[in-house]
């Protein structure tokens, strides 16, 4: 089979090419799938260059969000059948056209989704569910100051604050980005974070402030985001995708009464399974009624994996990019 290989750890993806691999057998307790949907996220991007937490010995396959058709099954198997359309994830394998995930993580993908929206569900709604739900303790009414809502987490918590009943603030760094926010999801307000916006916060929360910010880029945004949180707020720490991990002064939360509150979506679910559980149940129950809607920005086939990645490093993009391992 053909499949993204990472051969060397490299800036600018040039340890990275399509290569010729044996197609896997699924062992006990995993199912072989035929991927037809693998949604790129930054910990893919990272893993290339040697800069992510996991570091899997080389060569590697990168990918972690897979839907696709099941061809096989190992011992053990139950709840599946070949032929079966499903979503799987773990740290790597999907960027090929077969790969084996457990089956105890696998789901079979709703029928009103297609494959590129089902591969592009589950980190980014895992993480927006359990940072505003089971960290933020959102209600609604409440308002919501998402930060790099573009990407595919922020998109995921600004649709799922709207959903829930939050008024939300959406704040890209372009405002081409944000016509498509709109156009996705209508939210109350949206800010270019260019021009700065701890006044327009102030100004749309009627001076209150926002009572929840979801922020996972760090560096400047989070040091003006204290600037215009509401007393007994929230500031979800999520990530850093500027590159600048912040520092505050503990007299501000102090003053101001709110809380720093971080967020590990994953480690939440390993800490707490049967909590993980129902996190997972409420994204896909919310996907198979249709309401939430993944946005796909494009999808590309396995040959064109450069574009792609480069899509993602450049920050262009809007949702989430996907590569169609089925297609060379």
């Amino acid at each position: 089979m053909k499949a993204l290989q990472v051969s060397q750890l490299a800036p600018a993806f040039a340890g990275c090419a399509v290569d010729d691999v044996d197609t896997p057998e699924a062992g006990a307790g995993q199912i072989l799938v035929r991927i037809r949907a693998a949604a790129l996220g930054f910990p893919d991007l990272l893993m290339t260059q040697g800069l992510y937490q996991h570091k899997p010995e080389l060569p590697f396959t990168p990918g972690t969000e897979v839907s696709g058709d099941v061809v096989a099954l190992g011992d053990g198997v139950e709840g599946f059948a070949i032929g079966d359309a499903v979503v799987a994830s773990q740290l790597g394998g999907g960027l090929a056209e077969y790969g084996v995930f457990p089956a105890a993580t696998a789901r079979k993908k709703p029928d009103n989704m297609s494959y590129a929206q089902a591969a592009a569900t589950t980190s980014a709604y895992l993480t927006a569910y359990v940072s505003l739900v089971r960290r933020g303790y959102m209600q609604a009414g409440e308002w919501v100051l998402v930060h790099g809502a573009a990407g595919g987490v922020g998109l995921a918590a600004v649709e799922l604050a709207h959903n829930m009943g939050a008024k939300v603030i959406a704040v890209a760094s372009s405002d081409e980005k944000l016509d498509k926010i709109k156009a996705h999801v209508p939210v109350e307000a949206v800010l270019n974070s260019q021009n700065g916006f701890r006044q327009q916060v102030k100004d749309i929360t009627d001076g209150k402030g926002a009572d929840i910010i979801y922020d996972p880029v760090g560096g400047d945004i989070f040091d003006e985001s204290v600037r215009c949180i509401a007393w007994g707020g929230r500031l979800l720490v999520v990530g850093f995708a500027s590159g600048r991990i912040p520092d505050i002064s503990v007299n501000m939360p102090l003053i101001k009464g709110f809380s720093v509150v971080g967020v590990r979506a994953g480690e939440y679910g390993r800490r707490d399974p049967q909590a993980g559980a129902e996190n997972l149940a409420a994204i896909w129950d919310m996907a198979a009624k249709g309401e939430i809607t993944p946005y796909v920005h494009c999808e590309l086939p396995l040959g064109q994996w450069r574009q792609a990645f480069a899509l993602m490093e450049s920050r262009q993009l809007v949702g989430r990019v996907i590569i169609d391992p089925s297609q060379i």
